[in-house]
């Protein structure tokens, strides 16, 4: 067993805890952008909040490719540093890191040409496409920085290595909270850009962040070596990253754009119920935060475990998750449907937009449990090579149940069909995923017996 397989001994308990706690942190990090662009655009007006509220769930799916790129990554590395292959575990390190670049471009290609038909297709019109034109033009000549970036997250959190994730994460959000009201409003007598600032702001972020993630990747155990690739099998590479790439990164989008569908539905209840959405949506995502860290962490360490066949240690390690996700889910659940016009009239001062915010937060909350278990279960099966089981429930929740349910019933309940359908989609998910991850990590009968202290 390789001594690099840290997480394949000792407390499963200490090993959630150490890996969960850091990334925690760099996700709420991440999440704050969203957070700090709807605060300063919001105080722009209601038309600028609105645009918010189309393009925070494709700006979402978008940095959802970059989670599939992390999770391809990190899955294929983390089991060759659990079977001891250390030189199957470089090639694919540098792999995954090229591979989200080239992504990148060619995504940033079609959305430079291609973000008014999109958003044009989501409904909206006018003043506020004009809008959303200004923040997605420069987003989209950055964006490659951002899937490179991933890659190198896949590679630190394959090793184990949270906390050094955790500092990429913070370096661009950091980089972003300075900037935001700077290149919004403007300050010492600068204009500023109005919602083009917020996007130009995220681009400064990622270079900082690509610049700080390049340094702990060669400060790691798995270094950036595109020289390892000569003479290799780089096709058969590519594939065994893209196996858990591509399913990934369409799970991750997957719930984007059932969001953007559902924005889509209330941008026919008006202006106050898109804003309202988007508002909540924001608190909704900070909300599960340790929920988010949770799904990452758990990736690397069923990986390594299921490399070195250690099956027993991989199901503890979901049942210990899965204990989490229940209990704070509920208490995150109880302090925002309590709370829930305070926190609503952080972002807006226009009272029907509030009502909006609250009304969403009070359905919608009691779902953040199952949620939990249904995005923990995703990256339990990307690190079993099971991403396409990821990438199906994904689909199912959102087409089966969500798009469905609020199209069936918008017409008798109105906006609460939309927020209602979220909380279903959720409670659905959370159950098959947890049956389908305990059946896939008990099949493995034939487990290594673990002796005390192991």
């Amino acid at each position: 067993m390789s001594k690099k397989a840290k997480l394949t001994r000792g407390s499963i308990a200490r090993h959630l805890v150490q890996q969960t706690a850091p990334l925690i942190v760099g996700v709420t990090a991440i999440m704050s952008i969203g957070i700090i662009d709807a605060y300063f655009v919001g105080r722009l007006g209601a038309t600028e909040l609105a645009a918010m509220s189309f393009i925070f769930p494709v700006s979402t799916a978008l940095s959802s490719l970059g989670v599939g790129v992390m999770a391809g990554t990190s899955s294929v590395v983390s089991r060759a540093i659990g079977a001891g292959n250390e030189e199957r575990a470089t090639r694919c390190a540098a792999l995954g890191i090229l591979i989200g670049l080239a992504t990148g471009l060619l995504v940033a290609s079609a959305l430079f040409l291609g973000h008014d038909a999109l958003f044009g297709l989501l409904q909206a019109k006018g003043e506020m496409l004009r809008q959303i034109g200004l923040y997605m033009l420069p987003y989209a000549l950055g964006f490659p920085l951002l899937l490179t970036l991933s890659g190198m997250n896949g590679v630190l959190r394959a090793q184990g290595a949270a906390k050094a994730s955790t500092a990429v994460s913070i370096s661009f959000a950091a980089a972003n909270w300075v900037l935001d009201p700077i290149l919004i409003d403007g300050a010492f007598g600068f204009a500023g850009f109005g919602i083009a600032g917020a996007s130009y702001a995220t681009i400064a972020g990622w270079i900082i962040g690509a610049g700080v993630g390049f340094a702990m990747v060669q400060r790691g155990e798995i270094p950036f070596q595109p020289s390892v690739l000569a003479g290799a099998d780089v096709g058969q590479g590519v594939r065994d990253v893209a196996k858990v790439a591509v399913p990934a990164a369409f799970t991750n989008s997957i719930n984007p754009v059932g969001l953007s569908i559902m924005t889509a539905f209330l941008a026919n209840e008006g202006e106050a119920a898109v804003g309202g959405f988007g508002v909540g949506g924001r608190l909704q995502s900070l909300a599960v935060v340790p929920l988010l860290g949770l799904s990452g962490s758990i990736g690397a360490i069923v990986g390594q475990n299921w490399g070195a066949e250690r099956y027993d240690r991989a199901r503890a390690a979901m049942l210990q998750a899965g204990m989490f996700c229940i209990f704070y889910g509920l208490l995150a659940a109880v302090i925002l449907y309590f709370a829930r016009f305070w926190f609503a009239g952080l972002f807006s001062d226009d009272a029907a937009t509030v009502d909006a915010a609250a009304r969403y937060l009070q359905i919608s909350v009691w779902g953040y449990a199952a949620y939990g278990l249904f995005i923990m279960g995703n990256g339990a099966f990307n690190a079993i090579d099971h991403a396409s089981t990821a990438l199906g429930l994904s689909i199912a929740r959102v087409l089966l149940v969500m798009v469905p349910f609020a199209a069936f019933m918008q017409p008798l309940w109105g906006p609460d069909a939309v927020y209602g359908s979220e909380l279903l989609a959720n409670l659905a998910g959370g159950a098959v995923s947890m049956a389908l991850a305990w059946y896939y990590l008990s099949y493995r009968r034939k487990d290594r017996i673990v002796l005390p202290g192991a």
